[in-house]
């Protein structure tokens, strides 16, 4: 799935597992050079993936758009930024899912839905 941050698209994973929303180092400095200047200090602590810890730098905040041809989901979203990740892009974490009612369904084809209208669907692009 893509969103948009600052008019430009962006890969963004949605982990049901992932205790916050992550963004990796290296994507940042190569997509927004300059919000390492911008960061703030990280309230996550300790925090471990599947191939091990991770080691956080800080945390940045940035309105994102999730867009949908019946009307776009505007949020400012915290994202900490992980100096050792591996993504390609941003990871939203469970703590937005659960404050925007954000579900994963897999079906014929998979998707999400957000909030309590179950009808209007964001496709995965699996």
């Amino acid at each position: 799935m893509t969103f948009c941050i600052d008019n430009a698209q962006h890969p963004l994973i949605i982990d049901s597992g992932a205790h916050c929303s992550i963004v990796a180092g290296k994507y940042l400095d190569n997509h927004f050079p300059n919000l390492q200047n911008q960061l703030f200090p990280t309230k996550a602590k300790n925090l471990k993936s599947a191939s091990g810890k991770m080691t956080s730098i800080g945390t940045i905040i940035k309105e994102i758009i999730l867009q949908h041809r019946e009307g776009n989901i505007r949020t400012n979203t915290e994202f900490v930024l992980i100096d050792d990740a591996h993504i390609q892009g941003f990871l939203l974490g469970k703590y937005y899912q659960r404050i925007y009612g954000i579900d994963i369904y897999n079906s014929k084809s998979s998707h999400i839905t957000i909030g309590t209208n179950k009808e209007k669907k964001f496709s995965l692009d699996i």
